[in-house]
């Protein structure tokens, strides 16, 4: 997997910006920004995980003393150095080897990383992150959300119903994300764009991140406005919004 894995973001690091949702620009209620805040300190490390094209630094270099930058893809992070930020230190790592030594640090972030087709890998993901992070340090992971994903396509179904299309009448691939097999869907492993990804509910979080080794989980939401789920919405849809969770961890 790991090969795939790097191989699939290597052959994006040309097209990240074009392919890759870009949460800090579509975040309504700068809900990343206030927990980067919160965190800033110049006496402290922090590490992005899975860190992509770098899109994280220039929030968090002018908050931290030193940023470590991680990610499986060697082009990515090539395209990252390009940032030019001399506090920025890279390092390819796949983040899925629990033997993996990482760089540790008061603060870490991690930003739609732990979303494989695979229980094992995400927890091993969420695993390595808590150990990377120094005694009463804190992380913050960014992760779709099982509960927003359902209610988009309950809002779709609204939509048709609104036009006098009935629930039954609505095509396949409009409803795509939930297009998996039972037991997929029940593990929260819905398909977007074609792509298995992996979508936590909240009491799931809590559970999962608490079982890695996090003493005190809460979660937030960073909402997004209609777009980022539908082409064209319509103007009558409005709050509540789309959702991923944010998940705060303490150490």
């Amino acid at each position: 997997m790991a090969k795939d894995e790097k191989r699939h973001w290597d052959r994006l690091a040309g097209t990240y910006n074009n392919e890759i949702f870009d949460v800090f620009n579509s975040d309504r209620n700068e809900v990343l920004t206030q927990y980067f805040d919160r965190y800033a300190n110049q006496a402290h490390t922090a590490v992005d995980f899975g860190c992509g094209n770098g899109k994280a630094f220039p929030y968090l270099v002018p908050r931290f003393g030193e940023v470590w930058g991680l990610d499986i893809s060697q082009n990515l992070l090539d395209v990252a150095a390009l940032r030019g930020y001399d506090r920025v230190r890279l390092a390819q790592a796949d983040l899925v080897k629990p033997a993996r030594k990482l760089p540790r640090g008061e603060f870490a972030f991690c930003c739609n990383v732990a979303i494989l087709p695979g229980f094992d890998v995400n927890q091993a993901i969420i695993r390595n992150i808590r150990r990377s992070v120094k005694p009463g340090g804190a992380a913050v992971f960014v992760i779709p959300s099982f509960e927003s994903a359902a209610f988009a396509m309950w809002r779709l179904v609204e939509w048709y119903g609104r036009e006098g299309v009935g629930p039954a009448k609505i095509s396949r691939d409009e409803l795509a994300l939930f297009g998996g097999s039972r037991t997929d869907i029940v593990q929260g492993l819905l398909r977007i764009d074609g792509v298995t990804t992996k979508h936590y509910s909240e009491p799931e979080i809590r559970y999962l991140f608490t079982q890695a080794g996090f003493k005190q989980v809460n979660t937030d939401r960073i909402e997004y406005n209609w777009k980022s789920e539908f082409e064209n919405p319509p103007r009558w849809m409005k709050a509540p919004y789309p959702w991923d969770w944010l998940v705060e961890c303490r150490v």
